[in-house]
């Protein structure tokens, strides 16, 4: 439909000779301003140096189409669209007939995505970030994937490092513990319960033969168990990945000494106070940083520049990354350094997810990672569902701060959303599971009631929802409709009596909120709450 709008507003615009011009179609928060919204008018006041109210007025006068049922003009200058009833009734069958389809469009043409998400480090296990990151990246994968772009959701497994020996050090400390011998626990070592329980397994299975022992068994235990557990936690959260890349891996396509070398003779790279800094000031940043310290280590960015190399030699038009609110100096510094060693900057998109705060019996919950003291993805889920978590993180902006209130997401009442919208699916699946068989319905001529009509409008912008939130790459657009299409259905379920005596008017009711399930189920499986028929 937007597509639509705008090519009869485009037509109207040639008579103020005005070609090719960016029109934006919106959808009204408020139902009363129509299906659809423009803003052209107040866009052309400058340039027409007239009343955007008049110019808008001008426009309206002649949008007509068969899938329009009026426009309306409303200050200062905006342009209103209703869509046709007829047309809304004729999409109830395109909507059963598509089933698991509808919605979908080739907006993507088969371009090639990458998603890299949560990818926490195999030092522990995943926590709240990781929650909302992997919620977020996953169902922006869904979305994309909706619309036809060949996504690849990836991992990368930093399987390499001075993390890694931090991992391996703490094992080994508790390791010893086992065996009875004293020692300090590392200065920023790892303090997770995790760390204990991988101690104790190498203890059960080895007892003290590897307490003079290097730490490489330690690291090997360390990773792989961790490692199981992560991927274990994210396929209960419904994620699971195309690729796992490991950081070992990269280095050997790529070494870093020749990457760092093609900087180097594009002029990037200098030496100063026995430090390898990076030109990164004339490129993106605003100062310069250290890519290899005085000892020969590398500083943080380093190794993601192989990794980025090797991803968009794999041709992806897009590569996403989906980081916390602590990268956002790294940005800056990844992009410079893609560009200098030549590869095209453009291509790398980084989303920074904000923090979130944990709100238990009204008090924000203090968490410390490095005491150990933090809430795990695995307890979210056992506390609120997979459904409640995955939604309320999909239910914010990426980049605004969110609280996420425990004893809301928990809670069987109207107050909780994700409650509110997985009820309006049962009561349709309730009522639906008494007909083996619904007969399609050729002409629809007993649905009158502006309640069924609003459902049906909502029904009908899903389509151009969908879109919106995969060109604007915003999983919450789908909740929040969702919600929206959630409230009109239970506002027409209490006004409108959907099976009686009268057999036609039933027939159509129960195409209608077939129609309504599909479109309900289509959204909610794009941020990975999947709906019981029951509650």
């Amino acid at each position: 439909m937007k597509e639509k709008i705008v090519a009869l507003i485009a037509r109207e615009l040639e008579k103020f000779g005005i070609v090719n011009r960016e029109i934006t179609i919106e959808i009204p928060k408020n139902k009363e301003n129509g299906d659809y919204s423009t803003n052209i008018a107040l866009q052309l006041a400058k340039e027409l140096k007239r009343n955007p109210l008049e110019i808008a007025k001008e426009i309206s006068l002649n949008l007509n189409d068969s899938l329009i049922k009026k426009v309306t003009v409303a200050a200062p200058g905006f342009i209103n669209f209703y869509v046709s009833n007829d047309y809304l009734l004729d999409n109830i069958n395109e909507v059963i007939e598509l089933n698991d389809q509808y919605g979908t469009n080739n907006l993507g043409l088969g371009k090639k995505i990458n998603i890299e998400f949560v990818s926490a480090n195999p030092t522990g296990i995943l926590h709240m970030g990781n929650a909302r990151g992997g919620a977020y990246g996953d169902s922006l994968a869904r979305i994309m994937k909706f619309c036809g772009y060949d996504v690849t959701k990836e991992y990368y497994l930093n399987d390499a490092g001075n993390q890694i020996n931090k991992l391996a050090s703490s094992i080994y400390s508790r390791y010893l513990t086992k065996c009875g011998i004293d020692n300090p626990f590392p200065e920023n070592g790892y303090p997770g319960q995790e760390i204990y329980d991988i101690a104790d397994i190498i203890y059960n299975e080895k007892q003290d033969s590897l307490v003079n022992n290097d730490l490489e068994i330690f690291k090997k235990y360390g990773v792989e168990y961790l490692t199981k557990q992560i991927f274990q936690d994210l396929k209960d959260y419904r994620i699971t990945y195309d690729v796992v890349t490991s950081e070992k891996s990269i280095y050997e396509k790529y070494p870093i000494t020749n990457v760092l070398e093609k900087i180097n003779s594009n002029g990037y790279l200098y030496q100063k106070d026995g430090a390898t800094w990076f030109k990164s000031s004339e490129i993106y940043d605003d100062k310069d940083h250290v890519f290899v310290k005085e000892d020969g280590s590398y500083t943080y960015v380093v190794p993601d520049i192989p990794y980025h190399m090797d991803k968009m030699d794999r041709g992806y038009v897009k590569v996403i990354d989906v980081l916390g609110t602590d990268h956002h100096g790294y940005v800056a510094r990844l992009k410079s350094a893609i560009k200098a060693v030549g590869y095209d900057d453009d291509k790398i998109s980084v989303k920074l997810l904000q923090l979130v705060r944990i709100v238990k019996n009204k008090e924000v919950v203090v968490m410390h990672k490095r005491s150990g003291n933090v809430i795990t993805l695995r307890d979210l889920m056992d506390e609120v569902g997979v459904n409640a978590a995955r939604y309320y993180f999909s239910k914010y902006s990426l980049d605004t701060q969110m609280d996420f209130d425990i004893e809301l997401a928990k809670s069987k009442s109207n107050d909780n959303p994700v409650f509110y919208v997985c009820y309006a699916y049962a009561r349709i699946s309730s009522i639906l599971k008494n007909y083996s068989e619904i007969p399609k319905v050729e002409k629809f001529e007993c649905i009158n009631e502006d309640a069924a009509y609003n459902v049906l409008a909502s029904v009908y912008r899903f389509k151009d929802v969908v879109k919106s939130a995969c060109i604007k790459e915003q999983p919450h657009i789908i909740t929040n409709y969702v919600y929206e299409l959630a409230t009109l259905f239970h506002a027409y379920y209490e006004r409108c009596r959907i099976v009686s005596d009268d057999e036609k008017k039933t027939l159509e009711n129960l195409n209608l909120i077939k129609c309504v399930q599909i479109t309900l189920y289509n959204a909610l499986n794009l941020i990975g709450v999947v709906p019981d028929e029951r509650m």
